[in-house]
């Protein structure tokens, strides 16, 4: 069930509002390339679909398929499961940090936004080829 006030709540609670026009610009960003709205996860993390996983030793769970959060020093992105075939992608971002499974942002107005739509798209692709991927 998405959450729409929950949503909205977390996106109007964001300071600084330099970070705050950031959550806003990703929103649109992530509801633009996803045609999702976001579900908020854990506090303080949007959502955009969710993926079922099972492995092999029977474990079994759900999670956002991608998101972010925005965070007081950075913005963090979630792109599942990670990103080892986006290097090309990555290397047109603009500065920022990788994680396994996580994009570390300063400031948004660095990023080319172009490229963080296809890095956003890529990821989906890439999470629905090893999951079944739907809207929250």
């Amino acid at each position: 069930m998405v959450l729409a006030d929950e949503a909205a709540a977390l996106l109007n609670a964001v300071t600084p509002e330099a970070r705050a026009e950031d959550a806003r610009r990703l929103d649109a960003l992530f509801r633009e390339v996803t045609g999702w709205a976001p579900r908020v996860w854990r506090p303080g993390i949007l959502g955009y679909g969710v993926y079922r996983y099972r492995y092999d030793s029977g474990r079994e769970g759900s999670y956002l398929a991608t998101g972010f959060a925005p965070r007081k020093a950075e913005t963090v992105l979630y792109i599942m499961p990670g990103y080892a075939d986006f290097v090309s992608i990555l290397a047109r971002l603009g500065p920022h940090r990788a994680g396994k499974s996580c994009i570390y942002l300063r400031r948004l107005d660095r990023v080319d936004d172009d490229a963080l739509r296809e890095l956003v798209r890529a990821g989906l692709d890439d999470l629905s080829a090893r999951w079944p991927v739907a809207a929250t």
